[in-house]
């Protein structure tokens, strides 16, 4: 009651709801949430498609800085042999050499019908020349004469017939070495030689050592007594 007046109300039912009103302006953002624990591992995704096409490839990068000096390799194996290469030019001429002498001393020389069966204990005197152009064999004396000091080859080669041979090689007079060889009623042959050291004007020659029994050295158209002796060098 109001006023002292009593007003009585009498509900009735409820009515129809109204339209739904205006959307209201947004509200502000609410403050930020805390940190939520970390959930478990998902499922491994399925793999991915495809590769794609690859690209066209693109412009060289700029030079970078040179590197260390690698470990040196392995030697490996010799290559094929290259080709002959062109003939080069020919060079200078060079300067003039030294003189080189070449001495040169030899003979060879034999006995004849005429001169067979020698005198003993002197030079034999060879008159059949085989070979003299030298001429340092003596053809008169029986002697070979030394030219150039050096190391000097003779040889002798005897028929021998009729009487027993004994002969020398003799050197300025001294006898070096002796050849003998007894007949026995048929010919016979017999030889020698020696390399002697000779000097300029040093001669050499044969002759018989034992006397008129020991000079049976022969020669005719079939057989021959010989005497030959050469330089082999000549001392520096």
């Amino acid at each position: 009651s109001t006023g002292g007046h009593t007003f009585s109300c009498i509900c009735g039912y409820p009515g129809i709801p109204g339209d739904p009103g205006h959307n209201g302006m947004p509200g502000r953002d609410g403050r930020e949430g805390l940190t939520g624990e970390k959930g478990d591992k998902g499922p491994t995704g399925a793999p991915g498609g495809d590769r794609g096409i690859q690209g066209p490839l693109g412009p060289p990068g700029r030079l970078g800085p040179k590197g260390e000096i690698g470990v040196p390799g392995h030697k490996g194996s010799i290559g094929y042999r290259g080709e002959r290469g062109s003939r080069g030019d020919k060079g200078e001429k060079g300067e003039k050499g030294e003189a080189f002498a070449i001495f040169k001393s030899a003979f060879s020389v034999g006995l004849t019908a005429q001169t067979k069966l020698p005198a003993a204990n002197a030079p034999i005197r060879f008159d059949k020349i085989i070979y003299n152009v030298q001429n340092h064999y003596d053809v008169q004396t029986g002697r070979f004469t030394c030219s150039v000091r050096g190391a000097y080859y003779f040889t002798y080669h005897i028929t021998v017939f009729s009487r027993n041979v004994k002969v020398a090689l003799v050197k300025n007079g001294a006898k070096i070495i002796h050849t003998m060889d007894n007949y026995q009623s048929s010919e016979d042959q017999a030889a020698g030689g020696a390399v002697l050291h000779l000097e300029a004007g040093d001669k050499v020659w044969l002759q018989v050592a034992g006397g008129e029994l020991f000079n049976g050295l022969f020669a005719d158209e079939d057989d021959d007594t010989t005497f030959s002796g050469f330089l082999i060098f000549a001392d520096e």
